[in-house]
């Protein structure tokens, strides 16, 4: 297909919202890096000059992903896979230390991390895989196989330690679900999510009487004709209980302090306000911080450079993690609901894209992208506004970092890339 032929079939709305996201990043990457003193944009030795160098590698790397073949990416996507988890193992011998994460390459200008690239590695690898004429995800063995594509990189990526990049990879559980993978399984995970929560604000106690009543209620309003299966009930409410139990233990034994205070913030489990308070000042810092920053800004916001808890340095990581704080508060309302719009667009968009596929590859690639980048989405905005716990994973193409950056460039556009082969009508 000729560069003339790709620039006409590239779905510009995409590559229109992506090039918006970036261009209002950097704006508050310098706004929330900015120094009196600085003047030059290009200037590498600033966050800003070294992401807008970063922008344009980005863009150098949109150019090369649309001039290769489609096929390309199908055909290489397992030595993508093989080559992205040596480079993961390779950190536990050469890797550089970051704020207590041996997570990164020191390749001297820059800092590359692994992980990121394992993102867009992992999303081909299980389209490639999924794709296959021969696998069948009704099968437990392909299941499995699948299920292990994942797990690779997220059991590598944990002892970093970096629970945060690693719970990424499960949202690639999603393209399993969207491609038949049977939905008990989905409501298997939700129960066990809600089982945690409900142990650990409410006890394991409360747990037991809460399944009794559910019990005598069942049996209460049942029908005369239908007929309760006692035993794989009884087993089931055995398996609840025991893994209710087994949360206390876990949380008390195996996760760490500042685990279990990130959970007592997110979960109010800290009766205490003195002990509450002292948590809000370490452990949620962040969050308290970012969301009186984001509160400040008001509707309008307070304008560009003039947020002064973004000038007064109260938000730690405010470029990177914390950046959605930085378009609260001089934004405001406006500019949040002008990046949440862009995003939701972005995700519907490409949802439509990945439906409109003729081949199998392209769209489970597609719902691949869709959920690495909603789960960094979701969980960005969710930890900054207080809604979830700090975990520390960057806002799609907004954040600052040239690795994420890069990236997720890389893995939006290998999709549209795709999307130029396919031969359904557009809207």
């Amino acid at each position: 297909m000729s560069g003339r032929s790709i620039l006409k079939r590239i779905d510009w709305l995409s590559v229109f919202i992506y090039l918006a996201l970036v261009l209002i990043g950097w704006i508050n990457i310098y706004s929330s890096t900015f120094i009196d003193e600085q003047s030059s944009i290009f200037d590498i030795g600033t966050r800003y000059g070294k992401q807008l160098f970063f922008i344009g590698v980005s863009l150098v790397s949109i150019i090369i992903i649309l001039a290769l073949e489609v096929n390309f990416y199908e055909r290489f996507s397992s030595i993508f896979y093989l080559i992205s988890m040596m480079s993961l193992l390779g950190l536990f011998v050469f890797g550089k230390t970051i704020a207590g994460a041996t997570s990164w390459y020191d390749l001297g200008f820059f800092n590359l991390q692994p992980s990121e690239l394992a993102k867009v590695a992992t999303a081909l690898a299980l389209a490639k895989y999924l794709s296959d004429i021969q696998t069948d995800i009704k099968r437990r063995k392909d299941q499995l196989y699948a299920l292990l594509i994942i797990l690779i990189p997220a059991i590598l990526i944990i002892p970093q330690p970096d629970p945060g990049s690693a719970l990424v990879f499960f949202a690639l559980i999603f393209v399993i679900f969207r491609e038949g993978l049977p939905l008990f399984y989905l409501a298997i995970i939700l129960g066990l999510i809600l089982i945690f929560v409900i142990t650990l604000m409410f006890g394991t106690i409360w747990l037991i009487i809460g399944l009794a009543l559910l019990t005598i209620l069942l049996f209460g309003l049942k029908k005369k004709s239908f007929k309760i299966p006692i035993i794989p009930l009884s087993l089931i409410s055995v398996a609840i209980i025991l893994f209710s139990l087994s949360v206390n233990f876990v949380f008390n034994n195996v996760f760490e302090q500042r685990h279990r205070d990130r959970f007592s913030l997110w979960l109010r489990l800290e009766k205490d306000p003195k002990k509450l308070e002292q948590i809000r000042k370490t452990i949620g810092y962040n969050t308290y911080q970012s969301e009186k920053a984001i509160e400040s800004g008001g509707f309008f916001g307070k304008g560009f450079l003039e947020g002064t808890r973004t000038k007064g340095d109260f938000v730690p990581e405010q470029d990177t993690d914390y950046i959605f704080s930085t378009v609260g508060e001089e934004w405001g309302f406006i500019g949040t609901g002008t990046v949440i719009l862009l995003f939701t667009i972005l995700f519907l968009r490409l949802i439509y894209l990945a439906e409109r596929q003729k081949n199998a590859f392209s769209r489970m690639y597609g719902y691949g992208v869709i959920s690495v980048l909603l789960i960094h989405y979701f969980i960005n905005i969710g930890m900054v506004i207080g809604i979830l716990p700090t975990i520390g994973i960057p806002l799609p193409f907004f954040s600052y970092g040239g690795s994420g950056l890069l990236f997720f460039t890389i893995l939006l556009f290998i999709f549209l890339r795709l999307d130029t082969n396919r031969l359904k009508e557009s809207f």
